[in-house]
């Protein structure tokens, strides 16, 4: 899906968008959203955009764009490939000719890439502020101290670490250095699978420490692992021994950390009610970092790239409402005219993390490379890009990934 803008590219004007909104400005005939609360700001003007492509034609090979799908589309249009976190560091890995990464996306993504990469390659992330606010409800030293609870317990030697793509370096090296894996929302259970066999298989004993997600970890194990909530217990680093006795987690299966993704976690079960009122027959598909109410209530649930596939092999005149991330369902809504795609809330949803990757970062990221500046470099720590790459080559190499 590349998107690079050539030297006879001309800006136009965005389209209006067909994503239905619902409750936003809207016309009562056709519930078509005419605006929603917090919308991006205006695409940036023509003069940028000519900056941006002069300095992307001077880069030439020596640089790879990443877009990941949550981005916004000026932005977009420049990236050599789009995708979810992980594809776009593999699709990284897979061009050591190129000098510089630029990743459009956030932290921990970028960190991703610098692992995967070369020595020679260094990765570039245009707005250090651009993080990610699950990533970051896991840092390093609530899960070292979390462990050790564990230990006190006396369940630390039955427990497989698992954690989310979208988390730190540091919390993929320690899952590496603790035998277990990294997962993304497409093969979680596989993932959790494998760790569950580590430790006597699903029907035993064994536990799972998963982070930083609660909503996929716990969504994964009940849905498609055949466990009880009952199973789940959450861990909430902010509270001695996460809130939970030693024999709760002795008791339990899946150790939750209590985490979540402050996009995906504004949907709820009424925003699925509604939608089905307003449109009969629609389809209501979630992603997996949804909470368990949205995902039992939905039609369909899977990954981004899920999402995308499931559009593409819509009937046309399907109505579909999406739970995931604005200008996602935005795209794929301008991609697929012949379907009606509404919005499952009904107030805006953007990551506003990765949006502070707009075309003025852009432009000063690669400019600062044309004239010989390496601006916010991602650089992990040797030590853990070691373990974080012992974790993610696990997953790689899971039964039918």
């Amino acid at each position: 899906m590349s998107t690079l803008l050539n030297e006879t590219s001309t800006f136009v004007e965005p389209a209006a968008s067909p994503l239905l909104l619902l409750g936003q400005g809207r016309d009562l005939a056709s519930e078509r959203g005419v605006e929603c609360t917090g919308a991006l700001p205006a695409a940036s003007d023509p003069d940028l955009v000519e900056r941006a492509r002069a300095a992307r034609a001077a880069l030439g090979d020596r640089a790879f764009v990443l877009g990941h799908h949550y981005q916004r589309d000026e932005v977009i249009d420049f990236a050599d490939v789009t995708g979810d976190s992980f594809k776009l560091a593999q699709r990284a890995a897979a061009r050591p000719e190129a000098e510089f990464v630029i990743f459009c996306g956030v932290h921990f993504m970028a960190e991703s890439a610098d692992i995967l990469t070369t020595d020679a390659q260094q990765v570039v992330l245009p707005d250090m502020a651009a993080g990610c606010s699950m990533a970051d409800m896991a840092e390093i030293g609530q899960v070292e101290e979390a462990w050790a609870v564990l230990e006190d317990a006396g369940i630390a030697g039955d427990t497989v670490p698992v954690t989310y793509m979208n988390s730190t370096a540091a919390i993929k090296a320690f899952t590496g250095r603790h035998g277990g894996t990294v997962c993304t929302s497409s093969n979680a259970q596989v993932a959790l699978r494998w760790a569950f066999d580590k430790v006597g298989g699903v029907d035993g004993t064994g536990k799972v420490l998963f982070m930083p997600d609660q909503h996929l970890g716990r969504n994964t194990a009940v849905l498609q692992l055949g466990m009880s909530l009952d199973d789940c217990v959450v861990f909430d680093p902010r509270k001695p021994g996460g809130g939970l006795t030693a024999q709760e987690l002795r008791d339990a299966r899946m150790i939750l950390w209590r985490g979540h993704c402050s996009v995906h976690g504004r949907f709820s079960q009424r925003n699925v009610d509604d939608v089905r009122a307003k449109v009969p027959g629609v389809n209501v598909l979630v992603h997996p970092e949804c909470k368990h109410e949205v995902v039992t209530a939905a039609d369909m649930v899977g990954s981004t790239e899920y999402i995308i596939k499931a559009l593409e092999a819509a009937e046309p005149g399907s109505s579909w409402a999406i739970g995931t991330e604005l200008n996602l369902v935005r795209r794929v809504a301008r991609a697929h005219p012949d379907k009606q795609v509404h919005y499952l809330d009904s107030t805006v949803c953007f990551c506003s993390t990765m949006n502070r990757i707009d075309l003025p970062h852009l432009v000063w990221a690669m400019e600062s490379l044309v004239e010989g500046r390496v601006v916010n470099r991602i650089v992990v720590d040797a030590d853990d890009a070691h373990w974080a790459r012992v974790a993610l080559d696990q997953m790689l190499a899971l039964p039918g990934i």
